[in-house]
């Protein structure tokens, strides 16, 4: 599954990284706890997050993470999208809650970072 095949399944707005949509995240995470992505993700897992600061940016970079998508309607500041725009990381925001869009990728193959070897 692309990117570009998750923004639609999300309904989702493509905040940077438009040219990078035809990427394939290898795993998904949904976690807003920063040490969990830092310890249980994989290279280029897809994160899904509530979390909009610059740190979620440099876990991001830190753990080689395909992208994000921001989930509850909620949008990161301006700053925080220029840097991941520098870092080229893909930012998406759904207004799903995390829950349903973690549930929407799953039943379309998607699978989490503990199911990958």
């Amino acid at each position: 599954m692309t990117l570009r095949e998750v923004k639609d399944l999300l309904q989702a707005d493509v905040l940077t990284g438009q040219d990078l949509l035809d990427l394939e995240p290898s795993s998904f995470c949904g976690s807003d706890l920063l040490s969990d992505v830092l310890a249980f993700t994989k290279e280029k897992t897809l994160l899904l997050s509530g979390l909009t600061n610059s740190q979620v940016i440099r876990t991001a970079e830190m753990s080689d993470l395909i992208g994000i998508v921001f989930v509850r309607g909620k949008k990161p500041d301006s700053a925080t999208v220029e840097l991941a725009a520098i870092k080229k990381i893909p930012l998406l925001a759904t207004r799903l809650p995390m829950f349903e869009a973690c549930g929407r990728l799953y039943q379309k193959g998607a699978r989490g970072c503990s199911e990958i070897k």
